[in-house]
């Protein structure tokens, strides 16, 4: 399958990027900050979140000479588990990646008081944990602005890997940027019930461009959403990636990606604890003004430039709001 290529190209290309993890404890590097990583369910090859979160921790391990290891479920036997071997490993920080492991990852925590955690995608209100979350919203909102705008079906698809307060996120502010600039437009909202099958992802599409007449496709919904992608340009519709810029993944479907830069949440944590040694504030939400969220360069859909008007005067109206 292509998705399933994909997949181990990538990990392949992490493998060799990162090396051999029984290089970490030499004594040319023993001096070196250490992080320990757990990733998100469907580990390396998402070409979403993780993947995301991984080039981050590259570009820190290049820039900033640290040294990291990960663990994800295809290695440990389950979210607490991976935590704990992290934690045998006396990381000067853990870093911890999406809600599904919030549990798992409070209890640590709570075990561990003299450990550093940072935890991304929700709010861990301990000691010892700093939480970054993301305005999916604001990002999301401005992939609505072009979906709205370049369907001609007026039926809109968003398919969310499950039915959760971030994923709803995601959904919340695509709705109201689509119904900003287009209010007769028709938005169906699907929940796959997992993110890691990509089978699921092509059928609920593919149910939704035959029984909705959907034309444009929003899928929040990790390794699922890659089979939506692929459903996309089978079926000769739009989609917006998710994440990270998935042009790549389906060049004749996907128009624009929503940004969710995971990449730069961890590098930007990661220099301050190389910089003063430690996680200066508790909680951190980026929005569009903080580069965290955002949305990718718009291809295969051109704009008119009454359209572009409406873009930037609804981005500024979203940024004036937010620093209100």
């Amino acid at each position: 399958m292509k998705s399933s290529y994909l997949k181990i190209t990538f990990l392949g290309i992490c493998m060799l990027l990162v090396g051999c993890t029984q290089v970490l404890h030499t004594s040319e590097t023993k001096e070196k900050i250490k992080i320990g990583v757990l990733l998100a369910d469907d580990g390396l090859g998402d070409h979403s979140f993780n993947d995301t979160a991984f080039l981050g921790l590259m570009k820190a391990r290049d820039e900033l000479g640290i040294m990291f290891d990960y663990r994800d479920l295809s290695i440990s036997s389950s979210f607490k588990d991976g935590l704990l071997e992290l934690v045998e490993g006396q990381y000067d920080l853990i870093i911890g990646l999406g809600y599904p492991m919030k549990e798992n990852f409070e209890a640590v925590a709570l075990e561990y008081p003299n450990q550093s955690f940072l935890y991304l995608d929700e709010t861990i209100d301990l000691p010892n944990v700093t939480s970054i979350t993301f305005n999916e919203y604001e990002g999301s909102y401005l992939a609505g602005i072009i979906a709205g705008l370049k369907t001609e079906s007026n039926s809109i698809g968003f398919l969310g890997g499950v039915d959760a307060p971030v994923i709803n996120r995601f959904k919340d502010g695509f709705i109201s940027g689509v119904t900003a600039v287009n209010p007769n437009a028709k938005i169906y909202i699907e929940y796959a019930a997992t993110f890691g099958d990509p089978e699921i992802g092509r059928k609920m599409v593919s149910i939704m461009v035959e029984e909705k007449d959907v034309d444009i496709v929003f899928p929040a919904a990790g390794y699922t959403g890659l089979g939506a992608l692929e459903e996309a340009v089978a079926k000769k519709i739009f989609a917006i990636g998710v994440d990270t810029d998935q042009f790549y993944l389906a060049e004749k479907a996907v128009i624009t990606s929503m940004l969710k830069n995971v990449d730069v949440a961890i590098y930007t944590a990661i220099k301050e604890l190389v910089e003063t040694g430690s996680l200066s504030k508790k909680h951190i939400e980026l929005s569009l003004v903080d580069n965290g969220v955002g949305i990718s360069q718009i291809r295969l859909v051109s704009l008119s430039e009454r359209e572009k008007e409406q873009i930037n005067a609804l981005t500024g109206q979203l940024i004036y709001s937010t620093e209100d």
